[in-house]
């Protein structure tokens, strides 16, 4: 039996990166000869740090999953009252049928063929004219369709 005791367990040893011919090969094919001239050309020095990071040494994915396990068991939990007041209803056929289960009101799709829109366009009316009733006022904006 073989025991591997050079496996790090570490991402970055894992990571498949470009080779060297690769690197090379990049390099030359954007026109500078090293991965230093290419950052000179395009990051401006005023916002390149001027010293290394300061990074901690980098931990095995097993060490870190262990540091968040500890870290997110600080958490604590508290009840939660959102939703709470939901009442199951015995909700009337025909708005079932013409109003939940109709995808036009609950997909992203809009529809371009003439008859379809123009009964959006009528269920946009009749929803601005109840408005109108309910408000008294002259006017009402049901939305704007923006397709562009």
């Amino acid at each position: 039996m073989h025991l591997n005791t050079d496996y790090q367990e570490k991402f970055q040893s894992r990571h498949i990166a470009p080779n060297e011919a690769d690197t090379a090969e990049m390099l030359n094919t954007v026109g500078v000869n090293s991965l230093d001239q290419l950052i000179e050309q395009t990051v401006p020095a005023q916002i390149r740090l001027k010293a290394p990071l300061n990074l901690p040494p980098a931990k095995s994915e097993f060490d870190y999953l262990n540091a968040l396990k500890q870290t997110a068991s600080k958490n604590k939990v508290f009840k939660s009252y959102i939703g709470q007041g939901y009442h199951d209803v015995i909700v009337p056929g025909v708005i079932q049928r013409n109003i939940l289960e109709n995808p036009g009101w609950y997909t992203q799709y809009t529809p371009y063929q003439a008859e379809i829109a123009q009964g959006r366009l009528q269920a946009l009316l009749n929803f601005q004219t109840m408005v109108i009733d309910l408000t008294g006022m002259e006017i009402a904006n049901a939305s704007l369709l923006d397709e562009g």
